[in-house]
């Protein structure tokens, strides 16, 4: 493997239990039942593709209002804190210093990835960061995959990409990428697609062993 492109909630950032709280509330003040199966489909996923299929269940509220109204809730102070995936300083620092191309493929938009990468202190070591504003088609779709490895001048046959859902392994295989999966959000046999699956970034030692 000669780059590297990161998904960024879940693998990055320790940022889950806020965007399941944010999702939380966001039923919550339309009247709507908690319901952590349905939140957690949404994992991985930009909400102009999410929100769509559950535009039913809002009477009278269109897409862009509810991407408003989750904007908003983003920045409630009582949310749960964001942290570091274990090891994802340490990862990213290493193959920035040994030149190894790296960027980021998030379903978030431009403001908030840039925010949350810059919160943990690893947004200057990225050589590009692609968010849900660059591509027509989000996760499970390879375009953000495919245009990451335009943009890192990657071969993506040569390119391994860190995810920690479905959806994104998904885009990540499609775009022809070896994918390492990631506990941090889903049981493991939710993640049987990746190419191989550990608890977080601490596991991971570079370069990446590809079997044969």
């Amino acid at each position: 493997m000669t780059a590297a492109l990161f998904d960024m909630d879940g693998t990055l950032v320790d940022s889950e239990p806020r965007s399941m709280a944010v999702w939380a509330l966001l039923l919550e003040e339309n009247g709507l039942p908690y319901d952590e199966t349905l939140i957690r489909s949404f994992m991985g996923r930009r909400g102009k593709d999410v929100f769509p299929e559950v535009l039913h269940m809002f009477p009278g509220r269109t897409t862009d209002d509810l991407i408003a109204e989750t904007r908003a809730l983003v920045s409630r102070p009582a949310l749960p804190p964001i942290g570091q995936v274990a090891g994802a300083v340490p990862l990213v620092t290493t193959l920035a210093q040994l030149g190894v191309p790296i960027g980021v493929v998030t379903s978030g938009w431009r403001g908030y990835a840039d925010d949350m990468l810059s919160s943990i202190g690893v947004r200057h070591l990225l050589d590009t960061v692609v968010t849900a504003e660059d591509v027509a088609d989000g996760k499970p779709h390879p375009a953000g995959y495919l245009l990451g490895c335009e943009r890192l001048g990657a071969d993506p046959a040569s390119t391994v990409a860190f995810e920690d859902s479905p959806a994104g392994i998904a885009a990540a295989k499609a775009a022809g990428l070896y994918c390492v999966g990631l506990t941090t959000t889903h049981a493991a046999a939710e993640l049987a697609a990746a190419d191989s699956v550990v608890e977080d970034l601490s596991r991971v030692a570079w370069p990446i062993d590809v079997p044969a």
